[in-house]
């Protein structure tokens, strides 16, 4: 297979695609774009240095894009504070009492603990929401849902 022709950028426009399967990385379909490009440029009759060129141009184009549509979307919570990642965070426990630094011990899902106030105010006795987990500690505020 002859570098410039056609089936040579098809060839590694399937190869890119395939290595994307096998990365999860969405750039490398942005740059088998590019290969599209000059197994075009190729079909249309134009030498290797506008294949390259278009390739170029094109793969670099669509991962900029990308790259910057990416930073424009806006972030979602921690990944400990995140309900669509862990289904406990905004369920409820019952909290009979706190030490003077904000921790405490509940009884959550048949087990004990650790808790630690992180909302607004001074913790009290009562139900409170569970906003974040961070290894076996429990972040909860105050109220119930």
């Amino acid at each position: 297979m002859e570098y410039g022709s056609a089936t040579f950028w098809w060839v590694l426009a399937g190869v890119l695609v395939a290595a994307e399967l096998l990365s999860g990385s969405f750039y490398l379909v942005m740059l088998a774009l590019g290969a599209v490009t000059a197994a075009f440029a190729a079909h249309a009759g134009y030498g290797s240095t506008v294949q390259l060129t278009c390739a170029a141009m094109f793969g670099i184009g669509a991962i900029t894009c990308l790259h910057l549509y990416r930073r424009r979307q806006p972030k979602g919570p921690p990944p400990q504070a995140n309900r669509d990642l862990n289904l406990d965070i905004g369920e409820t426990v019952r909290v009979d009492h706190w030490d003077g630094e904000g921790h405490a011990q509940v009884s959550y899902r048949g087990a004990s603990w650790s808790a630690r106030f992180s909302g607004q105010g001074s913790p009290g006795a009562g139900p409170h929401v569970i906003r974040a987990i961070e290894g076996n500690v429990l972040q909860l505020d105050r109220g119930g849902r």
